[in-house]
């Protein structure tokens, strides 16, 4: 019916384990989403370096965050992965600052779906509130340089 409320439905074995915890991610995320709008607009604060080369220097240390995340944890196995993926990364930003824009946002767009695959499985251990706070960073700013890409807004590209 129109006038019912819709409600999600979640898995009983993904489910949280209670509502403190979902509403204890809503100030990373928003947090995350203020830092997201700062990223999209960090090529105003370094005016003599070309907007992709800040957005990409930006990409390569958020992913490389994630192995000191790893070092924590301790585990070898945990220490190559996230090593080989920040690597994967640092190779789509540098592809991103001589090719198209778009390589940039589906590099931030593949972070933040990388933090989120992180939040729900916790493969590093310790992350926390880190993984919704950097999916919201990512996401916020993959979508605002999108859209000044489809505006055709010059900033420095």
């Amino acid at each position: 019916m129109p006038h019912e409320r819709l409600t999600a439905v979640i898995a009983p074995g993904r489910a949280p384990a209670d509502a403190r915890h979902v509403g204890g991610l809503r100030t990373p995320v928003l947090w995350g989403a203020v830092w997201g709008v700062l990223q999209a607009a960090s090529p105003l604060a370094l005016p003599w370096l070309d907007a992709a080369t800040v957005y990409a220097l930006g990409l390569t240390l958020i992913a490389a965050i994630y192995i000191g995340f790893a070092v924590a944890d301790g585990r070898r196995t945990v220490i190559a992965v996230e090593v080989c993926v920040a690597a994967v990364f640092a190779v789509v930003a540098a592809v991103g600052v001589t090719g198209p824009a778009w390589v940039l946002v589906a590099g931030l767009a593949g972070h933040g779906l990388k933090d989120l695959w992180q939040h729900r499985t916790g493969f590093v251990s310790g992350t926390r509130w880190w993984p919704p706070f950097c999916a919201s960073v990512d996401v916020v700013a993959a979508a605002l340089i999108a859209v000044t890409i489809l505006a055709d807004v010059r900033v420095g590209w």
